[in-house]
């Protein structure tokens, strides 16, 4: 099973839970999906109305985390730790995963002057094996650690949630990607109408070609048949023999049929 699929079941079950608990135990479900080690987006589970009862309760802080969870990162919950609660270990990983995968949206060579500033990470080894056994094992990133360069390339990492404020824009995006979508397909359908038009002329031309080469072949195979027939006829008498073959001659350098297949010639 891939990520995506693996996630979508994890995000289905999360949300069914959220839906039907309230008070300590929906806050303790909270703390469970931004502990699950398979889960990286929360927009799903956010956009439960259930949630609401949360608010303005002892327990709104947990909101507030998934809230973190979904958009924010290692370095934001830094900023905010005095009013959100203490993280467990698995937590704090999740959270400098998806610290990661923020970067990623940008950058897609991230030094690791950067990462280790980011994620709180003291030396190359510690987050060599980070990146590797956290994130490109997990499959949420794949690419290349270039330990001359001291960078991470990426080659793909999995999409966040989206904040409120970028849906707008995300549709805007979408919106004039279809646009010059279909302005690529109408003019790919106008060039195939137009290469259907061609081959239409083409074909008609090389009909009318053929047309007149096989008139011209009737006309010359007429000629010949009928000079056949004269010298025949004249084969018994050596004079009139001889009288045809200079009549004939004569006769082939002012032929109408070899004016007529000189002049179709000229015209193909």
């Amino acid at each position: 099973m891939d990520i995506e699929q693996q996630q979508a079941d994890v995000i289905e079950q999360f949300v069914k839970q959220v839906g039907v608990l309230e008070g300590a135990s929906l806050a303790g479900l909270l703390i469970e999906a931004t502990s699950h080690p398979s889960l990286f987006a929360f927009s799903e589970i956010l956009s439960v109305s259930n949630l609401s009862t949360l608010e303005g309760t002892q327990y709104s802080s947990s909101l507030d985390l998934l809230r973190l969870f979904a958009y924010g990162t290692w370095a934001d919950y830094k900023s905010n730790a005095g009013r959100l609660p203490a993280l467990l270990p698995d937590q704090v990983r999740k959270l400098k995963q998806l610290s990661v995968l923020t970067l990623a949206e940008d950058n897609k060579v991230l030094p690791y002057d950067k990462l280790m500033q980011e994620l709180d990470v003291s030396n190359v080894r510690e987050l060599e094996d980070f990146l590797i056994n956290e994130c490109m094992y997990s499959g949420i990133v794949r690419g290349k650690l270039d330990q001359l360069r001291r960078c991470f390339e990426v080659q793909f990492a999995a999409g966040r949630d989206l904040r409120p404020e970028q849906v707008n824009g995300m549709i805007e995006t979408l919106a004039n990607w279809l646009s010059l979508s279909d302005n690529l397909l109408h003019s790919i359908q106008d060039k195939i109408r137009w290469a259907d038009t061609m081959s239409d002329v083409d074909k008609k031309h090389r009909k009318e070609i053929e047309d007149k080469v096989e008139d011209l072949k009737k006309t010359i195979k007429a000629d010949l048949d009928l000079r056949g027939h004269e010298e025949i006829l004249f084969s018994d008498s050596g004079g009139l023999l001889e009288y045809e073959e200079d009549r004939v001659r004569s006769k082939r350098y002012l032929s109408p049929t070899y004016i007529f297949l000189q002049l179709n010639l000229d015209k193909i």
